[in-house]
């Protein structure tokens, strides 16, 4: 069994686990299959909108995918999620993400 099925089966025991979700996002992004990435991703903001990595992985995805408006607006967001939580290296990777976005826009 390869990792992204143990993780397909860790998830039918435990649907909600924010975790498993996540660790499944970037195994699928490892393989290649950036949409169904990016969809766990968008998942994760929805029902665990507090599980802070979510959103440097989605804004980076974003920013090769070339939409670089909406990757701002998930380094956005995430930073907010990142201060509530009190996350500072979090909160320091998605500032250094949208700094580094921002000024490649310029």
């Amino acid at each position: 069994m390869n990792r992204l099925e143990q993780l397909i089966t860790f998830l039918q025991d435990s649907p909600n686990d924010p975790f498993l979700h996540y660790a499944t996002a970037q195994e699928y992004l490892k393989l290649g299959m950036a949409d169904v990435a990016l969809e766990k991703y968008l998942w994760l903001t929805e029902n665990h909108p507090s599980y802070v990595a979510t959103y440097y992985h989605l804004g980076k995805l974003l920013v090769e995918r070339g939409e670089k408006e909406a990757a701002l607006a998930w380094f956005n967001q995430g930073i907010e999620q990142a201060k509530a939580a009190k996350e500072l290296h979090s909160l320091s990777e998605l500032q250094s993400a949208k700094l580094a976005l921002e000024y490649d826009e310029d």
